[in-house]
């Protein structure tokens, strides 16, 4: 019988087989070594920039990333919620091999998160003589058993939980608060809007890297435009709230502001870049985590946070590295989040030790080519709704809520169209690939969490 301790036990097993420590003495970077800039933002819908297809508000200094880089046009995250996408996005594995990865996203449970001996993204370019910083959300597992100065980052500023209203900096769950910014370990006390606090401290600490004589890894992950519904002037509002959650909140005017704070916030970030006089030798990547909730835009796809349908997967992504890749491009090429620990452990020039069991993909050769690179086989699930999908290439197999699909997302972005009676042979073979990929994952447990939308109506005809 799976108990949380046994899954936690195994975890841990697996770490030591399948996995390099997190420590090691550092060497000396390369002497080109590229600095490393990562934005991740919260919840943002695939369509939610104006580079991508939002066109009722306007988000220059994303437009602007996106047109001195390469835009990607099928990006996917791991997971259709935040905690476990983020595990993917520091080991390069399906985060489903770790008991951290399972609940949909992380509450506060003492014992899961990501454990300090796991190889990180930021460990590993610690290792090879990197300076690391995150500013914004970490959400793998809570003090004193985790955190981000226990997995590979110098320097910590901002929330351990999944969210935090934007003025009082702390979740209303039940009607309980919990305050919840820090500074490293230590629990401080600020006064602002996060989304600028977030930046404010990003900019800070792009000075004090660019002074280093070591290349750095500077993780924004900012919380924006993740619930609770508050623009930076509803500072009022966030005193009336009694549910973090927020359901009976929020409007698209709202949701704007929140997603204009935040390419303000990166624009301010393009412009540290400029002054320190790196951005020639600085690699930017923006992304989410998942896909849109509530107010954000996912045309021409259905779907959203917390299901598999392509509105819930399909994130923005640009990838910026001048001299190295060609500007203002389009790609097709498919990618997950875990692909970004071997993309930028190459770009790096720092190597993942024997056994890392990385299963991300390096990026860097097809973006640099402006290929659409082979197809690919990926996997998901969900456990809410008993969710299921492999894809390859552009066909998809889905299950949900006891129903079973065949889609061809690329003729059919919405997921409307029923393959699986047309071509059989393509539908059961998916379905057996997902099987035997399933098997070699950790399996739920009864208590493992999984996130589900009030009121979710996607599968409405089937």
């Amino acid at each position: 019988m799976w108990s949380r301790r046994n899954m936690v036990k195994a975890g841990a097993a697996s770490v030591v087989a399948g996995m390099a420590s997190a420590t090691g003495f550092a060497r000396s970077p390369r002497r080109d070594a590229p600095n490393i800039v990562f934005i991740l933002a919260d919840d943002l819908g695939v369509a939610d920039l104006g580079c991508f297809g939002r066109e009722d508000f306007q988000t220059p200094h994303l437009d602007r990333l996106a047109a001195g880089g390469i835009a990607l046009d099928r990006a996917y995250s791991n997971s259709s919620v935040c905690s476990p996408t983020r595990l993917a996005l520091m080991t390069g594995r399906y985060q489903y091999r770790l008991p951290g990865g399972l609940d949909e996203p992380l509450g506060v449970h003492p014992d899961l998160g990501l454990p300090p001996s796991v190889a990180t993204l930021p460990s590993l370019l610690k290792r090879a003589g990197y300076a690391t910083s995150l500013v914004g959300k970490w959400h793998l597992g809570g003090l004193p058993q985790y955190g981000p100065l226990r997995s590979g980052y110098d320097r910590f500023f901002g929330i351990y939980q999944g969210g935090a209203d934007y003025f009082q900096h702390g979740m209303t769950i039940r009607g309980k608060f919990i305050h919840d910014l820090w500074e490293d370990e230590t629990e401080i006390h600020r006064h602002g809007y996060l989304t600028d606090l977030i930046t404010a401290r990003s900019v800070d600490e792009m000075a004090r890297l660019s002074q280093a004589k070591q290349p750095f890894l500077l993780s924004v992950h900012y919380t924006a435009p993740h619930w609770p519904w508050e623009g930076p002037e509803d500072e009022a509002v966030a005193k009336t709230i009694r549910d973090s959650f927020h359901y009976d909140g929020g409007s698209n005017a709202v949701y704007a502001a929140m997603v204009k704070s935040l390419d303000d916030g990166v624009g301010r970030i393009l412009e540290a870049i400029e002054a320190s006089g790196q951005a020639g030798n600085t690699i930017v990547v923006f992304t989410s985590d998942n896909g849109g909730e509530r107010f954000s835009k996912v045309w021409p796809f259905r779907g959203m946070k917390g299901e598999l349908l392509e509105g819930g997967i399909r994130v923005p992504a640009i990838f910026r590295w001048p001299g190295h890749v060609p500007a203002g491009t389009r790609s097709a090429l498919t990618n997950i989040t875990m692909d970004w620990v071997p993309t930028l452990l190459a770009a790096a020039g720092a190597e993942a030790p024997a056994g890392l069991g990385l299963e991300g993909r390096d990026l860097l050769p097809d973006l640099a080519a402006g290929s659409a690179g082979p197809d690919r086989l990926l996997f998901w699930r969900h456990k809410a709704q008993d969710q299921r999908a492999a894809m390859r290439g552009a066909m998809k197999y889905l299950a949900m809520s006891g129903h079973e699909f065949l889609f061809d997302v690329a003729a059919d972005p919405r997921e409307v169209a029923n393959l699986r009676t047309v071509r059989p042979d393509v539908f059961d073979a998916l379905k057996a690939e997902f099987a035997a990929w399933d098997k070699q994952m950790l399996p739920y447990l009864d208590s493992t969490f999984s996130y589900e939308l009030r009121g979710n109506g996607h599968l409405a005809g089937y």
